[in-house]
């Protein structure tokens, strides 16, 4: 069987550059040499792309910008291109790819705006398509959409950066403190406080706006939170739940990334009729919010053992610990094989579109 050839995006002008290196390097690590011709691309923070070609560990370490390997390069939205555009010297050479999986996080990355030029384009590429991706980011949108599906979501309130906080702060109150406060187009928890009186709340919004333009306040939910690691398209696969135990506040970004007190239940402690009620919401969700290829769904569980909504990440995190591929480890696909399934997903989409 001829190679794929499989361009791998990694960093990204977002603030979770970070993350996206160790996702990305974990996602190189595990794709099979042996069926795979890997073509790696970094963007640094600041946007540029340069054609990468050292270790994955001067990726975790993030010190591949400083390699002698490094050639400015790009993704041509021409569809008679399909590939890689490097300048080598003076003259520019293509490389042409079979599909792309955009190691990408938060902004500019995870939000529409790679994979509408990637359907430009014309190059299949992994995970959510570019309206899906961007209403997934978008927590306002994306929580409107599922509430019209039928599925509960916290109350909440939107304010834009134009907006009076005074008035923004006297129509939250009748939500009830605590308030979550939430950049609505941000991701890995960033610019998210938890407010538990009018001085917080309005502390908290002005701290989300350094985040985003459009800020999210929401009634807390008493509860503990579940995800679904989500394979597919059309009737996706729905792997293992799990279960976030805090101990703290929430599940913030130091939590998510070092689970300090916080612990990851896999399988998630709660019964059978439970745990099948949240995979058929999970995919519920999944099919409204127009997702394909992957996406990882949280939900929480009430007291009275009602479930609502919390969001949606189509670019979960890759990393050998992250939830959504030890999820899908509990569920009997292993890494190497999630990456098979997850390219092979991506070309039948395009096959098929």
């Amino acid at each position: 069987m001829q190679k794929k050839t499989v361009a791998v995006l990694f960093g990204g002008c977002s603030t979770e550059y970070d993350i996206s290196l160790k996702s990305a390097a974990s996602v190189i690590d595990h794709l099979n040499a042996s069926k795979y011709d890997l073509v790696l691309i970094g963007i640094t923070k600041e946007g540029a792309w340069f054609r990468y070609g050292g270790s994955t560990e001067e990726i975790r370490d993030d010190r591949w910008r400083a390699h002698s390997s490094c050639i400015s390069s790009f993704i041509s939205p021409s569809r008679d291109l399909a590939g890689i555009v490097e300048l080598v010297g003076t003259e520019y050479r293509v490389t042409p790819v079979d599909v792309v999986f955009p190691v990408l996080h938060g902004k500019n990355g995870e939000d529409g705006t790679v994979q509408g030029l990637l359907e430009l384009a014309g190059i299949p590429f992994v995970g959510c398509d570019t309206l899906s991706s961007a209403v997934c980011m978008d927590k306002g949108i994306a929580s409107q959409l599922v509430k019209a599906a039928g599925i509960d979501v916290a109350q909440s309130i939107t304010v834009y950066a134009e907006d009076d906080l005074y008035t923004a702060v006297k129509e939250a109150e009748p939500l009830g403190f605590p308030l979550f406060i939430k950049p609505s187009r941000s991701g890995s928890s960033f610019g998210i406080t938890k407010a538990y009186d009018k001085l917080e709340l309005m502390n908290g919004i002005q701290n989300a706006f350094l985040h985003d333009t459009k800020v999210i306040i929401e009634q807390n939910i008493t509860g503990f939170e579940v995800g679904c690691a989500v394979l597919g398209h059309g009737d996706p696969m729905i792997a293992e739940v799990d279960e976030i135990e805090l101990q703290g506040e929430f599940f913030d970004y130091d939590e998510k990334y070092s689970l300090v007190s916080s612990k990851i239940h896999l399988p998630a402690r709660i019964s059978e009729e439970m745990a099948a009620k949240v995979r058929e919401t999970s995919k519920l969700i999944y099919r409204t919010l127009g997702c394909t290829g992957l996406a990882r769904v949280d939900m929480f569980i009430t007291e009275d053992e009602c479930i609502v909504f919390n969001e949606v990440n189509t670019m979960p995190g890759f990393t050998a610990a992250s939830r959504y591929p030890n999820m899908m480890r509990a569920s009997h696909i292993s890494y190497p094989e999630l990456m098979d399934q997850l390219i092979q997903h991506a070309l039948a989409r395009e096959v098929n579109s």
